[in-house]
């Protein structure tokens, strides 16, 4: 072990090199100072040295098969400030109890005893790791630990433009931002809270102190955001980004369904059709990616096969949970806790033998796709994160000096270019985009959907005998005159400044007739689109929310609560849509009712049309209101 010393003292030698010209951040651009060519051919020379007498790497971290694991993961919370659908359960887990979570002090000593042993990469992940609130003095820690090249972070970016600089300035060196849709109101479903805004601040803040590629994880589900594909390559035409599409993957109580991942191949061949010139790019023997770039674009994009390809033979990963479990494979159940041997006293050599003996029996691979989803794990959210988030943008928008990317130009496609012009450039909500929209359930002959959208914002099944609650009523007050029009006749928006604000309520139907062809394979969840029903239910709840933008002299309403419920009626082969709204305001939200059962009709009709185009929509119509000084309304 003679040579271990030697290999410390240069590889502490050339990170002092490596640093010169920044204080740790990554640099894209030659500083002044740079090393001459004379200098850069004698730090190749060392570099040379250091790998022909670097000492044997370690034994503990070393498998039967070979792989040396050089690369720890370490999960600082089990905690969250978002609720991703594919990252955990709808009801949330059990967090484990405070006491019983790695300290930072056991978090440190765990990392300096593998690092001590050969891992050259520490990723924070959680969770969500920058909510755990000593993040920057453990990054600040583990710069110091020699032998340590690369200290990452995994997050959801909802906390990253604040807390960025400084975890720059304390050695961070590289940067994972977590996200599934460049469209708001989709992104809101997919992590059951707000944060979109944050998100995109969070990589244009990256992208300005210097870090290059900034990466993005975007796990690709099958009616959900597959579509956004092209959206998301398109963006590293003008920036350092490289977007990793990542294949779903199954958790405990994600619901993980073989329909809805997206292979790799699939992706690859979508992708291609669009930019044909897309190029492989060589890749390290340990890369969990397999990269591409576009002759031209800045930044490239990248494909984590889990599923479809899996990358065991190199794999170089070991993973410490929160509660100070060592995992060896991601997808593995078998673990043992490093935290009761360090609390019951165990020495060094002691916890490198139970180090080595969990990473010695570490599989040859993992046991693939079907049998993953079979298996008991922990879900996600309690092992490591890919994606999260939450809070809201500002409520003015135009008083904010943000300009996201500063994208002018993006390649993108026509159906979507207009919305994102307005997205990147003024932060506004664009127009209702086409949505997919993820499974929630299959095969079951009655199938009953009620989709909220409130301040937590859900999906659940209603059973047959759910109702919608019950309100008063009151006889019909109408007007004999048209509030839309002026005293010539022409179009006006009502004036309602003086109106008091009141509770308002308003629930509508509408019902698609399908036929029995289209109804079955709606019933048993057989559409290649997708999940119909789930699909129909996100656009009435996004178009609720964007009536004012639909119709031109609506006023825009600040909703509370949006429910639209989707039934199956076999006797007309046809669908059942009930959308109720609330609000509070000095307006009613009739049309925000009808809007959104409008718009779930329609889209059940987009879903269903490849199979009949004998489809009916109708009985579209308001059922009831209440609220406003007309007095409530019910329909008989």
């Amino acid at each position: 072990m003679a040579a271990r010393p030697l290999s410390r003292m240069l590889r502490r030698v050339l990170r002092s090199i490596a640093r010169s010209c920044s204080s740790g951040a990554p640099v894209s651009q030659p500083c002044p100072g740079e090393p001459s060519q004379a200098a850069a051919e004698e730090l190749s020379r060392r570099r040379q040295f250091l790998r022909e007498h670097a000492a044997p790497f370690s034994a503990f971290l070393t498998d039967s098969f070979g792989r040396q694991h050089s690369y720890l993961r370490i999960s600082l919370t089990e905690r969250c400030n978002l609720r991703c659908q594919y990252c955990m359960p709808e009801e949330g887990v059990p967090l484990t109890p405070k006491a019983d979570l790695l300290t930072t002090e056991e978090i440190l000593t765990l990392a300096r005893l593998f690092v001590k042993e050969g891992v050259n990469k520490i990723r924070l992940t959680g969770g969500e790791p920058l909510i755990r609130p000593d993040v920057v003095d453990i990054v600040a820690q583990l710069r110091r630990l020699e032998g340590l090249r690369t200290i990452g972070v995994t997050t959801n970016g909802i906390n990253l433009a604040r807390l960025l600089p400084q975890l720059q300035k304390a050695g961070l060196s590289a940067i994972n931002i977590s996200l599934d849709t460049l469209v708001p109101a989709k992104f809101e479903f997919i992590v059951r809270r707000k944060g979109f805004y944050k998100v995109m601040e969070g990589i244009h803040k990256a992208i300005e102190l210097g870090y290059s590629p900034v990466k993005v994880n975007c796990v690709v589900m099958r009616g959900l955001n597959e579509d956004e594909l092209l959206d998301f390559v398109a963006l590293t035409e003008g920036l350092p980004l490289d977007v990793r599409f990542i294949e779903y993957m199954p958790f405990d109580g994600n619901k993980w369904n073989f329909k809805k991942m997206v292979s790799y191949k699939e992706m690859l061949d979508t992708i291609r059709q669009q930019w044909p010139e897309l190029e492989r790019l060589p890749e390290e023997e340990s890369s969990t990616a397999k990269a591409f770039r576009i002759p031209g674009f800045q930044g490239q994009i990248s494909f984590i096969t889990s599923m479809s390809e899996h990358f065991c033979g190199t794999c170089n990963r070991l993973r410490i949970t929160a509660d100070g479990n060592l995992k060896v494979c991601l997808f593995g159940n078998s673990e043992v806790s490093l935290r009761d041997h360090l609390r019951a006293g165990a020495s060094e050599q002691e916890l490198l033998r139970i180090i080595g003996a969990a990473v010695g029996r570490k599989k040859r691979q993992h046991a693939g796709m079907f049998n993953i989803s079979q298996m008991k794990n922990r879900p996600m959210i309690l092992i490591e994160l890919f994606s999260m988030f939450q809070d809201s943008p500002p409520a003015n928008l135009s008083i904010s000096p943000w300009d996201p990317f500063h994208v002018r130009g993006l390649r993108l496609r026509a159906s979507f270019s207009s919305q994102m012009a307005t997205l990147w450039k003024g932060r506004g909500v664009p127009p209702a985009p086409p949505v997919a929209q993820r499974r929630l359930g299959s095969g079951s002959p009655q199938r009953h959907y009620t989709s909220h959208a409130d301040s937590d914002a859900n999906s659940k099944c209603l059973s047959p005998g759910s109702q919608a609650p019950a309100t008063p009523w009151g006889p019909p007050s109408t007007s004999e005159q048209l509030t839309h029009v002026d005293s010539e006749g022409r179009a006006a928006m009502v004036d309602v400044g003086g109106k008091p604000d009141t509770e308002r309520v308003a629930v509508a139907s509408a019902v698609v007739l399908l036929g029995p062809v289209a109804f079955k394979l709606v019933q048993q969840n057989q559409l290649k689109k997708g999940d119909a029903l789930v699909v129909a239910q996100l656009a009435g709840v996004q178009a609720a929310k964007l009536t004012s933008q639909l119709i031109p002299l609506c006023h825009h309403v600040a909703l509370s609560h949006v429910q639209v419920r989707l039934e199956l009626d076999g006797t007309r082969h046809a669908v059942v849509i009930q959308a109720s709204c609330r609000a509070r305001g000095p307006t009613g939200v009739e049309m925000e009712a009808l809007t959104s059962a409008t718009v779930a009709s329609l889209t059940l009709y987009d879903m269903c049309k490849a199979v009949s185009r004998d489809i009916v929509l109708g009985e579209i119509k308001l059922i009831s209101k209440t609220g406003g000084q007309r007095g409530d309304f019910h329909r008989a």
